[in-house]
């Protein structure tokens, strides 16, 4: 078996990937904070003037918010900085996360944006905000129509802890790994993918799955290609496929927009989400629900999925784009 060099891997990184304009410098948060410090310091002014236990009270709640201020900025993130940026974020998100995620799932989701935030910064967790719009307006999608059939996710496709630490397993594991540096710089970059594609594969997963069930005309299931009703489990169609497809392509470009992986990865990260989808649609076909299998449920089928997506990507950079077979 071929062992793993780190010169090629390095090599893969000098290309020029299309960068977000200023992720390297400071939070894109920025502007609008040091914005929001200047104009509270100034509205405070009045309230200075009125007693010394108002300016002592101002001068401390100044400080306090020059501090988070100071933490959201940090051009390199954080533990302390990654916990503001989430808390500023999910305030002014929470109206679009609880259309998504019940409260449990919400601080479930807070965790994973902390984790994100701490191993890839701002660009990391854009890209996770990403894939949570783009999969939750596809769950919502003829949401009537698909409770009436008896196929639409249950509570209204708001997901709970579970669903999101499915979702993001292999991610999180991709994270930890980059934030402690395990195998050093040159496998920085093979973890930074693995994360990607495995959101690339998740959100590919959901929106083939939801779309499917919406406008999908033939289910087939992925073994034998019997015809089956729609939400089979294992069951796939060609309206299904080919949103996933383009969910998939539309992720990974942000991906790439962002600066987190190259072209040529963005393109493994496409193809290693598809077949993991296929793997998956096998696995559900041949065993979920399946006496002896009981403890295959949707939730373990996700790790599964996107633990597919990770390692079938960081295979085929290795394997593939450095040319490793000889």
């Amino acid at each position: 078996m071929a062992s793993i060099s780190s010169t090629p891997l390095l090599n893969s990184t000098s290309l020029s990937p299309l960068r977000f304009p200023n992720f390297s410098s400071p939070s894109p948060f920025a502007g609008s904070c040091r914005f929001l410090n200047r104009n509270l310091g100034s509205s405070l002014s009045p309230t200075v003037n009125r007693s010394g236990g108002a300016i002592m009270a101002a001068a401390s709640m100044q400080g306090v918010v020059t501090e988070a201020m100071n933490l959201i900025q940090t051009a390199s993130p954080s533990w302390k900085s990654a916990v503001a940026n989430n808390v500023l974020i999910f305030v002014l998100g929470s109206p679009l996360l609880v259309t998504g995620l019940s409260a449990s799932g919400i601080a479930a989701a807070f965790l994973l944006g902390t984790l994100t935030w701490r191993a890839y910064g701002s660009a990391g967790f854009l890209l996770v905000a990403a894939y949570f719009v783009l999969g939750t307006a596809a769950t919502k999608v003829k949401m009537s129509e698909k409770e009436a059939q008896g196929v639409a996710e249950k509570k209204k496709g708001r997901r709970g802890p579970r669903s999101v630490i499915g979702s993001s397993a292999a991610g999180c594991v991709c994270a930890i790994l980059s934030i402690y540096q395990v195998g050093g710089s040159a496998f920085s970059q093979l973890f930074r993918l693995g994360f990607v594609s495995s959101f690339c594969t998740k959100v590919s997963d959901t929106v083939s799955s939801e779309i499917g069930k919406a406008f999908g005309k033939t289910t087939y299931l992925a073994t034998t290609f019997k015809i089956v009703p729609r939400g089979t489990e294992g069951a796939m169609s060609v309206e299904g496929t080919l949103a996933g497809l383009l969910a998939s392509f539309f992720l990974a470009s942000v991906g790439c927009f962002l600066g987190q992986i190259t072209p040529p990865e963005a393109a493994v990260c496409v193809l290693a989400s598809q077949i993991a989808n296929l793997g998956e649609s096998i696995i559900g076909a041949s065993f979920q629900d399946k006496e002896g299998f009981k403890w295959l449920n949707n939730d373990v089928v996700n790790v599964i999925n996107i633990s597919l997506g990770s390692i079938v990507a960081i295979l085929m950079q290795q394997f593939i784009l450095q040319n490793w077979v000889k």
